[in-house]
């Protein structure tokens, strides 16, 4: 049997076989590897059924809401079977609308975008970028920045207390976002109970599910948010789109986030001269522009790929993958992980850690080139949370790629390691044997930086 051949037969051991899992790396000492994509919360690998299931419409391609010819309406017939589709996988209320974006960013971008006059945003300083930063992009909202909490519970009764004063001050609209699952630390953030909290001050609450949604079931009613924010790319599907989805009335009631085709219904010319427009008051309206049909049958798909796996199987396999992981890291006294909520909190397959006397893009570098392992480094664009994990000030350098630091010298950064369903269980014990190998015995090549990358040094 061939080397490929025997990647792929190892690959059937995970549930949801994807996209290069017999791809063949190049090894700095020689030879060759199958990857181990360990970096799945940044992009994970594409499900082989969204694959097959995006080639096998392709040929059909046709514009969306745009012709009337037979592609055209069968690619408009997908698209919104495909906003279906992932309505029901989020467990959408009847008069929620699921409005396709190119990304998490976009989302809250969008969301941001829409809210009311001089609503007053709640996020926790441990909040991606994506969920941290898009709220002070207008002059008439205010942020209220809150800090780490260092348990659920005490996640909640802060919450609590900003949301009291501000109601206590008779201020307008509210909004709290709130990550499920930290993209740092795979902890499990209490939605449920954070939901409760805003509303029983009047505010509403957005969920950033980037993180969540590719590792546990998401079910918008069941956890009582007003709207939820995804990624495909992290959810087993490519093309660069992404999903909001909730509430309709400040979304209806907003300027379109794009004014163009497909968010107008009528056009007309003014007698002074201008145009006068009518909006859609469906998702369309944040919708303009020629739709990313197959993006969002990508998303569709994968939905029904997770929903048919069962997340309750997913779950529990991944869990004995968390549980494997972390008990090889602690037989690693060098070994820091990086923790908000503690060893015992729940969380999804994601975990960073730091190296006692290692630079951490050294070492991820030397996890690439000397075992053909894929994982992240840096800050992970959650710069306020991974200095506050590293007890760090907040002038000391660092930055969401490799900094500019010597292998050894002391470097705000980290290493994270993410897997999910398509992760073979020897993915996970390689990456085990190589942490274990490089802490006791050291690389085994010498690297440089280059563009703010650790490389190995090949000029020798």
């Amino acid at each position: 049997m061939s080397v490929s051949a025997v990647a792929a037969d190892r690959s059937l051991c995970a549930p949801l076989p994807v996209l290069g899992r017999d791809v063949l790396v190049p090894l700095v000492t020689g030879g060759e590897v199958d990857y181990a994509a360990l970096d799945y919360a940044a992009s994970a690998p594409t499900l082989q059924r969204v694959w097959d299931d995006v080639a096998g419409y392709a040929p059909y391609y046709g514009s969306v809401h745009r012709g009337a010819g037979y592609l055209s309406q069968l690619s408009t017939d997908l698209f919104e079977n495909s906003r279906a589709t992932i309505a029901g996988f989020l467990g959408c209320r009847a008069d929620d609308q699921v409005v396709f974006t190119r990304s998490t960013t976009d989302s809250l971008n969008l969301l941001a975008a829409a809210l009311p006059r001089d609503t007053e945003v709640f996020v926790f300083e441990t909040e991606h970028h994506a969920s941290l930063l898009p709220w002070e992009q207008r002059a008439d909202t205010v942020v209220t920045y809150l800090n780490a909490p260092r348990t659920p519970q005490q996640a909640v009764e802060t919450l609590e207390k900003a949301l009291a004063g501000r109601a206590a001050a008779g201020r307008g609209p509210a909004l709290v976002c709130v990550t499920g699952a930290s993209n740092v630390t795979g902890e499990l953030w209490p939605v449920r109970e954070l939901a409760a909290a805003a509303h029983a001050h009047g505010a509403r609450i957005v969920l950033d599910a980037a993180q969540l949604a590719p590792h546990h079931p998401v079910d918008i009613a069941t956890l009582d948010v007003d709207w939820v924010a995804f990624s495909g790319h992290k959810l087993y599907a490519p093309f660069g789109a992404g999903v909001l989805a909730g509430r309709a009335d400040w979304l209806q009631a907003a300027e379109p986030y794009l004014a163009g085709g497909g968010a107008s219904r009528k056009v007309s010319r003014r007698a002074d001269g201008g145009v006068d427009v009518e909006w859609h008051t469906t998702a369309a309206r944040h919708e303009a522009g020629s739709p990313n049909v197959i993006g969002a049958y990508s998303i569709a798909s994968a939905c029904q790929a997770l929903t048919e796996a069962g997340f309750e199987t997913l779950v529990a396999r991944e869990q004995a993958l968390i549980a494997r992981l972390r008990e090889g890291l602690a037989e690693v006294p060098e070994v820091k992980v990086l923790s908000l909520f503690g060893d015992d909190a729940p969380r999804v397959g994601v975990l960073s850690f730091v190296i006692e006397g290692w630079n951490s893009s050294h070492f991820a570098a030397a996890l690439s080139a000397e075992y053909g392992i894929g994982v992240r480094d840096g800050l992970f664009c959650a710069h306020p949370l991974v200095r506050t994990l590293l007890g760090s000030e907040p002038q000391e350098p660092g930055e969401c790629g490799a900094p500019e630091a010597a292998p050894g010298e002391r470097s705000l950064n980290a290493i994270r390691v993410s897997f999910g369903a398509g992760t073979p269980e020897e993915h996970v014990e390689r990456f085990v044997r190589a942490v274990k190998e490089l802490v006791a015995d050291g690389a085994r090549w010498n690297y440089r930086t280059e563009d703010g990358r650790c490389v190995p040094d090949t000029s020798a």
